[in-house]
C-alpha cells in the first residue's frame, strides 16, 4: 500500500496533474455557484475533456471538478440565498442571515474550512477503507454479485425522495434499460427495435448527460436563474485567522459532521444532499445553544459544508471496491473508468493500484486547493453568478452535451438516445421520480444479471440450481443486509403508529 501511496503522490505532484487539479477546482466551483447545476451535472458535462488524456489525469480532472463544485455551492447558498448544489441547502439556514448581518466573509471563511476538513477526512477514510474492502470483495462470487446488486437498489430505493414505491419503481426502470442489447451471457439480442446501433446496449454516460443535464437545462428555462441580487462582503483584516480558531475549537462538530457524510456518502445512492441535513440536525441537537441555529450561527455552516464534501471520500469507497457509487456523481466517475478500460471493484487494487491511489490524492490535493481559491476568489465568484445572464449559459450547457454524448462512440444514436432520455427524465421529475434510482438501476443491472445467470449455471450440480445463490455465508449476510435495508423506511412508520398521541388522556378536551 505504502508503495503505491508514494506512486499516487508522484503522479499527483507533476506539473500537468497539479495544473489539471487547480483547473478543475475552479472549474467545479463556477459549476457549483451557479443555481440549479448540479454536482453530477457538472462532472457529466465535462467528461468530454478527459477522453483524450490517460486515465490518471482525467480521473483527477474529474476527482477535482466534482470536489470544487460540491464546495462552489455555498457562495450562492450564503450570499444569495440560493443553495448552488443540493448538497449546499442546510448552508442557507445559517449563512445568508449571517451574510445579511455584515458577517459575509465569516460564513465564507467558516465554509472553505469546514470544506477542506472534511474533503480531507472523507479522503484518508477512503483511503485506509478501500483496501481491505477490496480484499473481502475479491472473494465474491456470482451470488454474493447478485446479493451485492439487490441490496444497492434496496438501498438506493429508500433514501429516495419522497414515495418509496416511486423510488422502486425508478430503479426497475433503470435496470430495464440495462438490458436493451446483446446479453452478457448467452448472447441473446433483447430491445434493439431492429437497430444495429443498440446492440451494445446503451452508453452509461450517454444515459446520465441525458438523464442529468438535459431536465437541469429545461428547468433553468422555465425558471432561469437570473435575478438574484448577492449580498455584497469586504475581506476585512483578521476575519480570516479569528473565523478559522473559531472553526478549528469546534473539534466535536468537527468529528461528527465528518463521519456522518462519510458514512452516508458510503450509502449509495444518498450523496451531500441527505448529509447536510443530517449533519445540520445532529449539530443543532448536540449544541447547548440550539436556539441560535437559523439566525446565523457559524456552527450550522460548518456542520452541512463539513459534511457534504466528505462524502465525495465515502462515495468512492463502494464504487473502487464493489463497483457501485456511493453517491450521483460517482455513477458518472463509474462511466469514466469503464470507458477507460479500468473495471470498477477490487480489480483496480489488483491491478491499476497506481491510478486508483492516484485519483484518491488528487481528490485530497483539490480539498486543499480549495482554501486559497475559495477565500481570496469568493467575491469574484459570487459576482459573476450573480450576473451571469440564462441566454448564455444554456446554450453552452447544451452544446456540451451534444458533444459529450457524440464523442464517446461517433454515433449519432447516441445524441438521439441522451435527447430522448433527457425528456424522459425531465416527464419523470415532474411526476416525483428521481434520477438517482433510475441511474443506479441501469448500473447495477447487468452486475445482478450477470451475477444470477452464473451462479445458476454454477448450480447445476444441486438438485435445486437456485440454492447456489444461498450457499456461502457472504451471501446470507448481504441478504440479511438487504431486508433490513428494505424494511426501514418501515420502522419510523411502525413507532408513529404505537407512539402515544401528544394530550392524549390529558383531560383538556382537545
Amino acid at each position: 500500500m505504502l508503495e503505491h501511496l508514494w506512486m499516487g503522490l508522484q503522479n499527483v505532484l507533476m506539473v500537468k496533474n497539479l495544473l489539471l487539479i487547480v483547473a478543475g477546482t475552479v472549474s467545479g466551483m463556477v459549476m457549483g455557484a451557479l443555481p440549479g447545476l448540479t454536482a453530477t451535472m457538472a462532472v457529466a458535462l465535462l467528461v468530454p475533456f478527459t477522453y483524450a488524456m490517460n486515465p490518471a489525469s482525467g480521473l483527477a480532472l474529474l476527482g477535482a471538478i466534482y470536489m470544487g463544485c460540491v464546495y462552489g455551492g455555498a457562495f450562492s447558498a450564503i450570499l444569495i440565498n440560493t443553495p448552488g448544489t443540493p448538497s449546499s441547502i442546510g448552508t442557507t439556514f445559517d449563512g445568508y442571515p449571517m451574510a445579511r448581518q455584515g458577517r459575509g466573509e465569516e460564513a465564507i471563511v467558516g465554509a472553505t474550512v469546514g470544506s477542506a476538513i472534511g474533503g480531507i477526512f472523507g479522503v484518508i477514510a477512503l483511503i485506509f477503507l478501500a483496501p481491505p474492502l477490496a480484499d473481502i470483495a475479491l472473494r465474491f462470487g456470482p451470488a454474493e454479485y447478485f446479493w451485492v446488486g439487490v441490496f444497492g437498489l434496496t438501498i438506493i430505493s429508500s433514501l429516495s425522495a419522497g414515495s418509496f414505491l416511486k423510488g422502486v419503481v425508478g430503479a426497475m426502470f433503470g435496470i430495464l434499460v440495462s438490458t436493451i442489447g446483446i446479453a452478457p451471457i448467452g448472447g441473446d439480442v433483447r430491445f434493439t427495435f431492429g437497430s444495429p446501433a443498440m446492440q451494445g446496449g446503451v452508453d452509461l454516460i450517454v444515459i446520465l448527460i441525458g438523464m442529468f443535464c438535459i431536465p437541469e437545462v429545461l428547468t433553468i428555462v422555465s425558471k432561469g436563474i437570473g435575478g438574484h441580487t448577492a449580498v455584497e462582503y469586504h475581506r476585512t483584516k483578521g476575519v480570516l485567522w479569528e473565523t478559522t480558531k473559531k472553526v478549528l475549537v469546534q473539534r466535536a462538530n468537527l468529528i461528527r459532521s465528518c463521519v456522518i457524510g462519510t458514512f452516508i456518502g458510503i450509502l449509495p445512492g444518498a450523496g451531500g444532499n441527505i448529509a447536510n441535513l443530517v449533519a445540520y440536525n445532529e449539530a443543532k441537537r448536540a449544541s447547548k445553544t440550539p436556539e441560535k441555529f437559523g439566525t446565523g450561527h457559524l456552527e450550522g455552516v460548518v456542520a452541512t459544508e463539513t459534511a457534504n464534501n466528505a462524502v465525495v471520500g465515502g462515495g468512492i469507497i463502494p464504487l473502487v471496491t464493489l463497483g457501485i457509487p456511493g453517491a450521483p456523481p460517482d455513477a458518472v466517475i463509474y462511466g469514466v473508468l469503464m470507458l477507460q478500460g479500468l473495471r470498477p471493484g477490487p480489480e483496480l487494487f489488483a491491478e491499476r493500484a497506481d491510478i486508483t491511489y492516484t485519483f484518491m490524492l488528487a481528490l485530497g490535493a483539490a480539498a486543499l486547493v480549495m482554501v486559497p481559491i475559495g477565500i481570496y476568489g469568493g467575491r469574484l465568484l459570487t459576482r459573476f453568478v450573480a450576473k451571469l445572464p440564462v441566454r448564455y449559459l444554456v446554450p453552452g450547457i447544451g452544446i456540451l452535451t451534444i458533444i459529450g454524448s457524440y464523442a464517446i462512440r461517433n454515433n449519432f444514436t447516441d445524441v438521439i438516445l441522451m435527447l430522448g432520455f433527457g425528456v424522459v427524465g425531465y416527464a419523470l421529475r415532474t411526476l416525483g421520480f428521481q434520477a438517482a434510482p433510475i441511474v443506479l438501476g441501469l448500473i447495477l443491472g447487468p452486475i445482478m444479471e450477470t451475477g444470477l445467470v452464473q451462479a445458476y449455471l454454477t448450480g447445476q450440480g444441486y438438485s435445486w440450481p437456485w440454492l447456489a445463490l444461498f450457499i456461502n455465508p457472504i451471501s446470507w449476510i448481504l441478504i440479511a443486509m438487504s431486508i433490513l435495508s428494505f424494511a426501514w423506511p418501515y420502522f419510523g412508520s411502525l413507532k408513529q403508529l404505537f407512539q402515544k398521541p401528544e394530550g392524549l388522556g390529558s383531560g383538556n378536551g382537545e
